[in-house]
């Protein structure tokens, strides 16, 4: 049986023919607006000089919000909401990776609580209402263009979590390959990792059974993401490759995947562990966890769950049984990370040692267990960090 719902109201502009069309879109919202960023990528490529010369076309008073991190903070969460507040911002436009629109969401449902926004991701307290968020992707990997949730790190108590709220679903959302150009090889790769990470992770590796239609989508996004990332690492301007990588991130993570099946993405949690206490580049995280993650909770029993994707996505050999061929498809995964994609293959490169392992394993399983496709001890996560050293 399949129960599920599917409601997804973001209205997406694919292309570039929406420059002429953002100034009246945002006008529909609102007046007064908060650009979110990160860093200098987006005046680099001309994007925030662009758009700021539509508002000021259109009439729309605006304010920068800059500097977002890789992993937006708490910190600069609530400075955002609180600036929104008093500068009376009615809607915010993220521009920039996932990270920026994440943190746009994440201040767009602070703008009516004025405790910490901490007190909403951990579920303290209720909320009703949220700032209209539109968002213009410049990198292709969260997805978070097109759902409602957003991933937020306390800096303090070193922990990152999700937050999923509909308020948090963009308005609209505009897509251009053509900024994505300028993605240098290392995020390119990770935005890659990030992609399939969302697909095997949340909808396609989960027990239960799932729509044959559904299965061949997510493997033909898999393999999407494999042949493209290559032509993109290696023709940064090849409109073909950005624009099916583009797409494919929507895709991954918009809802449209989900077959009424509900599993802890128990990898992602390992990993946002790993950026909380280290502050490391998520895709890059999901790269170097997956293929120890599988390669401890694979059996015979949950083989089958694999075989689809290790031959159809990683062409292991087609006579090979369920257990052989998901063994083989570890492989194949890391030869695709740490040799095509050039990715660091462990903690150690990134100067990561053991030593809060186990405090990190604890908070990941609350002390207790990590549910997932296998149930996972205390001691299992330590095991597996100590493999990815």
């Amino acid at each position: 049986m399949y129960n599920f719902i599917l409601n997804n109201p973001t209205k997406i502009y694919f292309g570039d023919e929406w420059y002429n069309s953002i100034g009246e879109v945002i006008k529909e919202y609102g007046s007064r607006v908060m650009i979110v960023y990160g860093g200098n990528s987006v005046k680099q490529i001309g994007i925030l000089e662009k758009i700021e010369h539509i508002l000021i076309k259109n009439n729309i008073h605006f304010i920068r919000f800059g500097g977002v991190e890789t992993n937006p903070r708490t910190s600069k969460v609530n400075s955002g909401s609180l600036i929104c507040r008093n500068e009376g911002i009615d809607v915010i436009l993220a521009i920039g990776g996932g990270k920026v629109i994440d943190c746009a969401k994440a201040i767009s449902i602070g703008y009516f609580y004025e405790g910490d926004c901490w007190d909403i991701i951990m579920k303290k307290v209720q909320v009703s209402r949220a700032l209209p968020i539109i968002a213009i992707p410049t990198i292709a990997g969260t997805g978070s263009e097109m759902n409602n949730t957003c991933v937020i790190s306390n800096e303090k108590m070193r922990m990152k979590r999700g937050f999923s709220n509909e308020l948090l679903q963009p308005k609209v959302s505009f897509l251009d390959p053509q900024l994505t150009y300028s993605v240098n090889e290392f995020q390119t790769a990770c935005g890659a990792v990030d992609i399939l990470s969302h697909v095997l992770d949340t909808t396609y590796l989960v027990s239960g059974r799932k729509m044959d239609m559904l299965n061949d989508i997510m493997e033909s996004i898999c393999r999407t993401v494999i042949r493209y990332s290559v032509i993109a690492i290696e023709e940064p301007k090849n409109y073909e490759a950005r624009a099916n990588l583009m797409w494919a991130s929507t895709w991954a993570l918009n809802g449209f995947l989900k077959n009424g099946v509900k599993q802890l993405a128990s990898c992602h949690a390992i990993e946002h562990e790993l950026s909380a206490f280290y502050d490391i580049t998520h895709g890059l995280g999901m790269a170097i966890v997956m293929p120890r993650y599988y390669d401890n909770i694979i059996t015979t029993q949950n083989a089958h769950y694999f075989e689809g994707l290790a031959k159809n996505v990683f062409c292991v050999e087609k006579d090979l049984n369920s257990l052989q061929a998901a063994q083989e498809m570890i492989g194949k995964m890391k030869e695709f990370f740490f040799n095509t994609l050039h990715l660091p293959s462990s903690l150690s490169e990134l100067g990561i040692g053991e030593e809060e392992f186990e405090n990190m394993a604890n908070n990941i399983c609350w002390g207790q267990t990590l549910p997932g496709l296998e149930v996972l001890s205390v001691g299992d996560v330590v095991k597996i960090l100590k493999e990815c050293l």
